[in-house]
This record gives structure tokens, C-alpha cells and sequence, in this order.
């Protein structure tokens, strides 16, 4: 299976479709997001306040789209992927819009993450599932497709064969020149010259 045909298996099942509702849901409270569902779209056209279409993680916090909803909080909520790579496949999203992991704030991806082991462990227990998958498409050549920050819990089991990636042979990293000015590369952009406007960035998004 070449690669093309992987990234198509694990973007497909992101786009947005109608997901089922479950008998007395109860529409959840409002989302202050902007409603964006094509990042991509949304930068073509030069202005960052237009949407060509609504987020559809929007519309299922603000209650009108349906989804099967597993767990929820004041600043999150986890559901059932609608198009699963396997049983318990679920995505666990903020409740306010960020498009991407590096504009979401701190305290928000804390809250999430701070969610995986327990959402995890009980989607495990009822999958009889062994293993679980955390996993963030950040970006469209990671695979994202749905612009709204979101973690995946995908739960696994011996000899799924989920990944075909699994079984490539990794290469060694080289201790050389190379590596040492990646490295130095990284931790220059640490800096805090380089971090402050996107802290400032993430700080405004709490406001």
C-alpha cells in the first residue's frame, strides 16, 4: 500500500458528514468559534474572517448537528468519530475554535490531554481493546482535513494491522554535525523572541 493510498485512509474518515443522533441527546451549550471547516479556503481567499462553510465540531457544540457524545466538561468534549478507523474511535475537541494545535492555549490542550488516560482507559474496557492510539493531525500534510483542534483516541489491538507504517524499518538518527544544527535550529526558534507573539496569540484566544 503506497503512501497516497494510507493518507487517503486516514483523512477520509474526517470529512465532515451527518452523524447519527441518539435517542434524548441534549444539544450542548453555545460555541464562540468562527465556524471553519477549510482552513485552506479560508487563507486562499486573503481574508481571515471569512468562512466558506461552517465548522462542523461548531455546529455539534452549538447543538445542531447531532453526534454520540461520550464525555463533556466546561472546556471540552469527546464523541464518537463518525467514520472510525476502528471500534471506539473517538475524538476528544475544545469547546471554543482553534484551527490548529499551536493557536490552541495551553490550559486548553492541557484540559484535553488531562482527559486521554481516563476516556481511554474506558474506551479500552469496552472495546476489549489492549492499546490505544493518541494521535493529533496538526496541519493538512499531517491529514488534517477538519480545522478545529481535536485528539484522536483510536483503540488498538494485536495484529490489526491498522498502520501499514508499523512495519518500516526506522533509520538510526546520526550523532553528526547535522543533528547538532537541527537542534540548534530548534532551539533557537524557543527563544523567546520568537515565542512571544504566539504566546500573545494563545492568550487573546482565552480573552
Amino acid at each position: 500500500m503506497d503512501y497516497r493510498r494510507r493518507f487517503a485512509i486516514i483523512s477520509s474518515h474526517l470529512r465532515p458528514v451527518a452523524l447519527r443522533s441518539r435517542p434524548g441527546l441534549s444539544p450542548l451549550p453555545a460555541s464562540n468559534c468562527p465556524s471553519i471547516s477549510d482552513e485552506r479556503e479560508r487563507l486562499n481567499d486573503g481574508d481571515k474572517n471569512s468562512s466558506k462553510r461552517d465548522c462542523v465540531f461548531c455546529k455539534i457544540i452549538r447543538g445542531e448537528s447531532p453526534a454520540f457524545t461520550l464525555y463533556e466538561d466546561e472546556k471540552c468534549l469527546c464523541i464518537l468519530d463518525s467514520k472510525p478507523l476502528t471500534p471506539g474511535h473517538c475524538l476528544i475537541i475544545p469547546r471554543s475554535h482553534y484551527s490548529s494545535l499551536e493557536t490552541t492555549p495551553p490550559p486548553v490542550v492541557a484540559a484535553m490531554c488531562s482527559k486521554a488516560p481516563f476516556i481511554g482507559g474506558a474506551i479500552m474496557r469496552a472495546t476489549s481493546s489492549d492499546s490505544f492510539n493518541l494521535l493529533i493531525n496538526n496541519g493538512a500534510a499531517a491529514g488534517q482535513v477538519i480545522f478545529h483542534t481535536h485528539i484522536h483516541i483510536i483503540p488498538r489491538k494485536e495484529s490489526d494491522c491498522l498502520w501499514t507504517s508499523e512495519s518500516i524499518r526506522r533509520s538510526r538518527l546520526n550523532f553528526d554535525g547535522e543533528a547538532y544544527q537541527f537542534v540548534e535550529r530548534v532551539r533557537a526558534e524557543m527563544l523567546p523572541s520568537n515565542t512571544s507573539e504566539e504566546i500573545k496569540g494563545q492568550e487573546s484566544g482565552l480573552s
